[in-house]
């Protein structure tokens, strides 16, 4: 039940992120980040990319970026690498889909803190509702880690299991 209802606020996560416009969160204390003027120039080029991700990037000065606003989900991130990397990226392919993954990763990361744990018992309106939410959902049938949701035992599976027949 844990796995199936992480899958299901997952992808809820997940759909809300992508209808919406990522919301952004401005910084009390800009981040100061130094780098060489080609990797400046690049975030100053590439500054509507960084915008529409919830980034609000300055030049501060041939090397140096002033960041004033970050996505929300990614507020307690290493917020000065992850804006290398994006630049890095893309400087030696022309795009970075860095943003995006690392947001995904929170995403899963709240789904699982707050999905059912294992030991909580559902009650029988909780299950149906459960299921009728995996019917619903994309790739119900594992959790963001990969675990199954579900699996299926044939009656010869269930005599091996309690050792009927031997």
């Amino acid at each position: 039940m844990h796995a199936a209802h992480e899958r299901i606020t997952y992808e809820h996560l997940k759909k809300s992120l992508d209808q919406d416009t990522i919301k952004a969160q401005p910084l009390l204390l800009p981040i100061n980040i130094v780098m060489s003027e080609k990797e400046v120039k690049q975030a100053i080029e590439q500054k509507e990319i960084f915008q529409q991700l919830g980034f609000e990037l300055a030049c501060m000065g041939p090397e140096t970026i002033t960041v004033r606003q970050v996505p929300a989900l990614l507020r307690d991130t290493d917020t000065d690498q992850l804006v290398r990397d994006v630049i890095s990226d893309l400087i030696e392919h022309g795009n970075s889909d860095r943003i995006r993954e690392h947001m995904h990763s929170i995403l899963a990361t709240m789904a699982c803190h707050h999905s059912v744990r294992a030991n909580r018992k559902l009650s029988i309106t909780e299950m149906n509702a459960l299921l009728r939410d995996m019917e619903r959902t994309e790739r119900s049938g594992q959790c963001g880690h990969g675990r199954p949701t579900w699996i299926q035992l044939t009656m010869k599976d269930l005599d091996k299991l309690f050792l009927r027949g031997q």
